[in-house]
C-alpha cells in the first residue's frame, strides 16, 4: 500500500476540473519509546515511517480553500477573509485549524484547492491526524508563496510548524495530543530516531539506520481515538499528581518521590505518575542503548515500557498485549511495544532483517488463531520528514 502520486495528480483533475500545481507530503510515525511523556514535558524518540499523507494543490482566483480527501466523505472550505471555525465534516476540521492558526502567526494563504490522499491507517495510531495537518500546512504555505507553488514554499520554523499543527488538533479536534507526533512529521529524517526534549524543544538526531534491523509495524486493527476521553483523563491524572508533588510537570520527578507521595496521590495518579518518570528514564536508556548498537539492551527497554504502560497506565489492549506476546519468543526479535496512545492501534517489533518474514508470518498467524483475523503487518525504516514534492 502506498500513495501515487500521479494517480493523485489525475484524482485532482477529475475533482477539480484543472491540473494539480503542485503536491507536499508529509509522514505518519512510530514512537521507538517515550509514550505518554510528551504533555509531560518529557523526552519521546519516534521516527518518521514509510506511509505518509500527500495533498495536491492549485490555486483559485477567490480567497476560498476547499478540502477534499480520498479517505473521507464531504468537503471541507474556509474562507480566509472570514472567521474560520470548526465544523463537519469532522475530518476538515484538522486541516481547518491549520488554515486558522497559519493565518494567526501571519503566514501568507491564498484560496486554493486540496485534495488529500493517505497510506497512513486512520484510528492506527501511527499518527494520521498529524500527518494530515502537517501535509496541510505545507500545501497551504506552498499555495501562499510569493513565487507561486512551483517554487519551494517560503519556510516557517518547523518547532513552530508543529506548534501551529497541534494548537489545531487541540482547538479544533478537540484532541489534547502531546507535540511529538507533529514534531516528527515536519522534523523527521531518513535513518535518523528524533529525540525530541518537549519542554525545551531541543531535539537531536539519533542513528537508526542499521541495514540488518528492521521495524516491523503491526496493525490491531482496533481503533482508537484520542479524542473520546481516555487520553484525557490520563492527561488530567497527569497533571495533578504533578501539581499534588509541587512540581511543574513529571518531568522533574523522580521515583523516590512518586513513592515517597503515594498516600496523597490517589491510586490512579500513582500508577500514571510511576510510567511517566520511569518511561523518561527508559527513554534515555534507550537513547544510550541505540547509540551504541545494543539491540538487546533497547528491546529491553521495549518490553518494559510496554508493561508499564499496560499496567500502570492502562492504554493497552488485549490485542497489543498478544502481538508483543507472540512476538517476544521468535528467533531475531529483540523487543516488541504497543505504540501510539493506545487503546487500540499498533505494535512494533524491533527484529533481525533476515528473520523478519518468519516473525511477520508467526505473529500474523498465531494472531488469527486467536482473533480470527490476520494482523496487517508492514516493515519500515526511518524515512524523511515533510517535504515538496513537485
Amino acid at each position: 500500500m502506498s500513495v501515487n502520486t500521479s494517480e493523485l495528480k489525475r484524482a485532482f483533475e477529475a475533482a477539480f476540473g484543472r491540473p494539480a500545481a503542485g503536491v507536499v507530503r508529509a509522514p505518519g510515525r512510530v514512537n521507538l519509546i517515550g509514550e505518554h511523556t510528551d504533555y509531560n514535558d518529557g523526552f519521546v524518540l519516534p521516527i518518521a515511517i514509510e506511509r505518509e499523507t500527500q495533498a495536491a494543490i492549485a490555486l483559485r482566483d477567490d480567497r476560498l480553500v476547499t478540502f477534499r480527501s480520498r479517505q473521507a466523505d464531504g468537503d471541507g472550505a474556509v474562507d480566509l477573509d472570514a472567521e474560520i471555525a470548526a465544523g463537519s465534516p469532522a475530518w476538515a476540521n484538522y486541516p481547518k485549524g491549520v488554515a486558522a492558526g497559519l493565518k494567526a502567526h501571519g503566514v501568507a494563504l491564498a484560496g486554493c484547492d486540496i485534495l488529500f490522499d493517505s497510506d497512513v491507517p486512520i484510528g492506527g495510531g501511527l499518527s494520521s491526524s498529524a500527518s494530515l495537518e502537517v501535509a496541510a500546512a505545507m500545501a497551504l504555505i506552498a499555495a501562499g508563496a510569493p513565487r507561486g507553488i512551483a517554487d519551494e514554499a517560503p519556510a516557517v520554523e518547523p518547532r513552530q510548524m508543529a506548534l501551529i499543527c497541534q494548537k489545531a488538533e487541540h482547538e479544533f479536534a478537540g484532541a489534547p495530543c502531546g507535540i511529538m507526533d507533529q514534531s516528527i512529521a515536519v522534523m523527521g529524517r531518513a535513518g535518523r530516531a528524533l529525540l525530541l526534549d518537549c519542554r525545551s524543544g531541543r531535539t537531536r538526531q539519533i542513528p537508526f539506520d542499521d541495514p540488518d534491523v528492521v521495524l516491523l509495524v503491526a496493525d490491531t486493527q482496533v481503533s482508537h481515538d484520542i479524542s473520546d476521553g481516555g487520553y484525557a483523563a490520563r492527561r488530567s491524572q497527569c497533571e495533578s499528581a504533578a501539581a499534588k508533588l509541587g512540581l511543574k510537570a513529571l518531568r522533574d520527578a523522580d521515583m523516590s518521590a512518586v513513592e515517597a507521595a503515594a498516600g496523597e496521590l490517589t491510586d490512579k495518579e500513582l500508577m500514571r505518575a510511576r510510567h511517566v518518570v520511569g518511561e523518561i528514564a527508559r527513554t534515555a536508556h534507550a537513547v544510550e542503548a541505540l547509540e551504541g548498537g545494543d539491540y538487546a539492551a533497547f528491546g529491553e527497554l521495549m518490553y518494559g515500557s510496554h508493561a508499564a504502560l499496560r499496567d500502570d497506565y492502562e492504554v493497552s489492549c488485549e490485542e497489543l498485549d498478544a502481538i508483543v506476546e507472540l512476538a517476544r519468543p521468535c528467533e531475531g526479535v529483540h523487543g516488541a511495544r504497543m505504540t501510539g496512545g493506545g487503546f487500540g492501534g499498533c505494535a512494533i517489533i524491533l527484529a533481525a532483517a533476515e528473520r523478519a518474514e518468519a516473525i511477520c508470518e508467526t505473529v500474523a498467524s498465531g494472531f488469527a488463531s486467536r482473533y480470527g483475523r490476520r494482523c496487517p503487518i508492514f516493515a519500515t525504516r526511518a524515512a524523511d520528514g515533510a517535504s515538496v514534492i513537485e
